[in-house]
């Protein structure tokens, strides 16, 4: 029988409010079986981003980055907010380890290639270039790696990368040797048909609804590519849901069929 294993990826408001990053990383901390945090920070950088004048350019949910902002992401996302939630983590008595895709070259990526659009910077990687034996000495030594949502590609740049994805990606490189749940926890209940309306929540979501939802136009920006990617999750066997950060450890949220 495969060892239970949690991925869960936090981000949205919940990074910025400093009561529930505290209160979400308590709870992660409780978690009994092994596990893995992924975390963004977008907000954090596009802020940091305008302060520096730099206009953060985002399509359908990700970030357009150039040299400038590769620089803005990388102490956004490795630095400042990955060493406070290791720190914090330490203080709840989770020995956690804070990581990019390069440290250990666990996760290697490449500079998309896109014809119609530049995005930069920006990196995406193969499922199975993930180093799980890499990630499982970690994990079996005691560790809980907490990784920012920063790859590189082998030749000394590191690339921005969405966290939606690593997480959809360490989760199923990892469910060839774990029992994986993977569970993405922001400031909404879950899956909303009115985003203004917690009462709106879908309890459970299958794939061709969710495109239907999204030709509505229901299913927007941000949310695109969190979908895509835990229905890539999901589509390899793996339990996912998406819920409040604050029921992380409770039967609550949307559950992908």
């Amino acid at each position: 029988m495969k060892t239970k294993l949690t991925v869960i990826k936090i981000g949205g408001n919940v990074i910025d409010d400093a009561e529930t990053l505290k209160h979400v990383l308590q709870e992660f901390s409780e978690l009994n079986s092994p596990k893995i945090l992924i975390h963004g920070g977008g907000k954090i950088a596009s802020e940091l981003s305008l302060k520096l004048g730099i206009q953060p350019k985002m399509i359908e949910g990700r970030r357009i980055t150039d040299a400038e902002t590769l620089k803005v992401v990388t102490m956004a996302y490795g630095g400042l907010v990955n060493k406070n939630i290791v720190a914090l983590l330490q203080a709840f008595g989770c020995d956690a380890l804070g990581l990019t895709g390069a440290d250990a070259n666990v996760i290697p990526a490449q500079k998309r290639a896109n014809k119609e659009i530049d995005y930069g910077y920006v990196g995406d990687f193969e499922t199975d270039s993930i180093n799980i034996e890499r990630l499982s000495f970690f994990i079996e030594g005691g560790l809980t790696p907490v990784f920012c949502a920063l790859t590189h590609d082998k030749n000394g740049s590191l690339l921005n990368t969405n966290a939606d994805t690593l997480a959809a990606g360490i989760a199923t490189a990892l469910s060839k040797k774990y029992d994986v749940k993977l569970i993405y926890c922001f400031e909404k209940p879950g899956v909303l048909l009115d985003a203004e309306d917690d009462k709106t929540l879908i309890r459970e979501l299958g794939y061709l609804h969710y495109q239907q939802l999204k030709d509505d136009g229901i299913i927007h920006t941000g949310m695109i590519p969190k979908l895509e990617n835990a229905f890539a999750a999901r589509r390899h066997g793996i339990d996912v849901g998406i819920k409040h950060a604050l029921d992380l450890n409770k039967s609550a949220g949307t559950i992908l069929l």
